[in-house]
């Protein structure tokens, strides 16, 4: 909970307030590391990290939040002295869209699960949907160097 003063209970006043005593879930805490990472707009440490969340997680914590975050391909990291750099593979979206086609990838039945994918969309997001089908399409064989067909 956020006090008049702008901070939750932990004095922290990044990321976001939760009930006191609860602990936070495996994935509610790599959203949040994630949305530390972006917000650096750089790679940073696993402390600096630690720090931007507050201080309350232990520094192990986030080194195997972070860990998780790079088996998942959410996170890359590189070597800078005697630590590692931290950073997002990619933007919100994008990485979205990985964990979508992981998802995908590990089915075996990929025209079922895209049908039902499909047909539990919004009309808006069907619309969408085919329309960048479409334009996908069209740029593709543009750069095959043939005329799209039915345009």
């Amino acid at each position: 909970m956020v006090g008049t003063d702008g901070t939750d209970e932990t004095g922290s006043t990044d990321g976001p307030a939760r009930e006191p005593g609860r602990r936070r879930g495996q994935g509610e805490l790599e959203a949040v590391v994630l949305e530390a990472l972006h917000g650096a707009g750089e790679p940073v440490t696993a402390a600096w990290v630690r720090e931007r969340l507050g201080g309350g997680l232990a520094y192990t914590t986030v080194v195997t939040i972070l860990t998780r975050l790079l088996a998942k391909q959410a996170v890359t990291r590189r070597k800078s002295g005697r630590s590692f750099l931290w950073s997002p593979a990619a933007d919100p979206a994008g990485l979205a869209a990985n964990r979508m086609r992981q998802v995908l990838d590990g089915q075996s039945d990929r025209g079922t699960v895209l049908t039902r994918f499909v047909s539990g969309l919004s009309d808006d997001d069907e619309r969408l949907l085919r329309r960048l089908l479409r334009r996908t399409t069209r740029e593709g064989t543009r750069a095959r160097g043939a005329e799209p067909e039915g345009d």
